[in-house]
């Protein structure tokens, strides 16, 4: 598949890369490869590599070059470089990085591969399922003959860039120096021009949308019934009026008017195995007609009034619900979780996920055995849910969240952390596996006075 050969990210040089950044995002070990990606073929390393390399060590990073050629090589490249080495790597052979990953001595999901060549480095590094950062191949001027598989290279890279589950994968990685290299040539889009552009575009994602679902062979769910199946997988339930500066209580007067509605078009909905459910073709269409009013929706990067706005709240619960159970999530789209303050206990995903009619929507797929249930209501003042099934599922799951801080990036905060689920064996209580399920980069959409100062780095 083409996709084995699509890098995490792409950046033109090695020295456009913000390794603290890397290092806050949970990584702990760079592989680099030499020729093309640090110098030119051949050549020796330079100060600036020396100099690079002791930066990356200095902030808890561990380093190791993996590359094709023989010691010689390699020994005369590092002779002012402290750092582990593998030569003869044989790339893109498997066995190798993952002799790297046990000589710097962490864990898979904590390195990261840096090289110039997809059919080497970055296939290398897919299919040992490590992250990994493609470099512009370094050039010297009068070199005209670049090779086939360069040109190859380019149409992968290209395919890559509009593959949206594979593009930029890792995010915010960059230099400010290379986030202002991009931005200057950055395209505005079609949508981006005027709102009579934007509504256009909405529309053709609704019809392409609509064709997907009737000449696809997905089988939605569409069963209700009243009573409940007997076992609780998971229960939930949050305040459905957010209070604080800078929130308007008439929006959120609305959004709560609006979940009320929504709520009542999925409650008792039955997920038979094998079928799908989607949060859109379920609820429908809002109108003011069937009773919707403005709530705040994310437009961009902006809070505003928006008809049907804060069913993403509903969303996000249905998320959390089949979070905690064995449902195969087959979309979900994100937006900030930091829209407004923390009240008590900070809960992981209490919020975060992005629903609009019908393009942007949430869907999963039973994959077990059994029914599933979705109980969605609301009570005094809060939104109640439960995933309920016929019996108990051999495993339970638990989310959790490290290295949860704020940061402030060129003038505005951002929430950071890594969340994970863990799966949990019910007889044993052994964790049999732990799995990224959002790396959090959120933008704070609430007044800064609010975020807590000890949480600031």
């Amino acid at each position: 598949m083409l996709k084995n050969y699509y890098p995490h990210e792409y950046v033109k040089s090695v020295f456009l890369i913000d390794y603290q950044k890397l290092y806050q995002k949970g990584f702990r070990g760079i592989i680099f490869d030499i020729d093309n990606t640090l110098v030119h073929h051949g050549d020796d390393s330079t100060p600036e590599i020396d100099a690079l390399f002791y930066k990356i060590q200095s902030l808890g990073l561990k380093t190791l070059l993996l590359s094709n050629n023989d010691r010689e090589r390699v020994e005369r490249f590092i002779k002012n470089i402290d750092t582990l080495y593998i030569c003869d790597a044989d790339k893109p052979n498997p066995q190798n990085y993952l002799k790297a990953v046990k000589l710097l001595d962490i864990k898979k999901e904590e390195a990261v591969v840096i090289g110039d060549q997809v059919f080497t480095d970055i296939l290398g590094a897919n299919r040992c399922g490590l992250a990994s950062i493609l470099v512009k191949f370094i050039r010297q001027d009068n070199e005209k003959w670049i090779g086939k598989r360069r040109y190859l290279e380019y149409a992968v890279l290209e395919c890559w860039k509009h593959n949206k589950s594979c593009y930029r994968r890792l995010r915010n990685i960059y230099t400010e120096e290379s986030t202002k290299h991009m931005k200057k040539k950055e395209k505005k889009l079609f949508c981006e021009i005027c709102p009579l552009t934007y509504e256009i575009s909405k529309q053709k994602e609704v019809f392409k949308r609509r064709v997907q679902d009737f000449t696809g062979k997905e089988k939605f769910s569409t069963e209700k019934q009243k009573e409940k199946l007997p076992n609780v997988v998971f229960s939930y339930s949050s305040d459905l009026i957010k209070k604080g500066k800078g929130i308007d209580p008439v929006l959120q007067k609305n959004k709560a008017r609006n979940i009320r509605l929504a709520s009542a078009q999925i409650n008792g909905l039955i997920i038979h195995p094998g079928e799908t459910f989607s949060f859109w073709r379920t609820v429908g269409k809002t109108s003011k007609r069937k009773g919707y009013r403005d709530g705040r929706i994310i437009i961009g990067d902006k809070l505003m009034p928006g008809l049907g706005g804060g069913l993403c709240n509903l969303g996000n619960t249905i998320h959390l619900l089949v979070l905690h159970s064995p449902l195969t999530v087959t979309e979900f789209h994100s937006h900030s979780d930091a829209l407004a303050p923390d009240h008590g206990k900070r809960i992981p995903f209490s919020s975060g996920t992005s629903v609009s009619y019908n393009y942007i929507d949430y869907r999963f797929k039973n994959n077990t055995n059994q029914d599933v249930q979705l109980l969605l209501w609301c009570e005094k003042g809060n939104l109640c849910g439960e995933l309920r099934s016929e019996r108990e599922f051999p495993y339970y799951y638990e989310i959790i969240e490290e290295n949860h801080h704020f940061h402030k990036e060129k003038g505005k905060f951002f929430r950071i952390s890594q969340i994970y689920r863990n799966v949990i064996d019910r007889t044993t209580e052994n964790i049999t596996d732990k799995e990224l399920i959002r790396d959090n980069h959120s933008e704070v959409m609430y007044d800064y006075d609010q975020i807590p100062s000890e949480l600031i780095r």
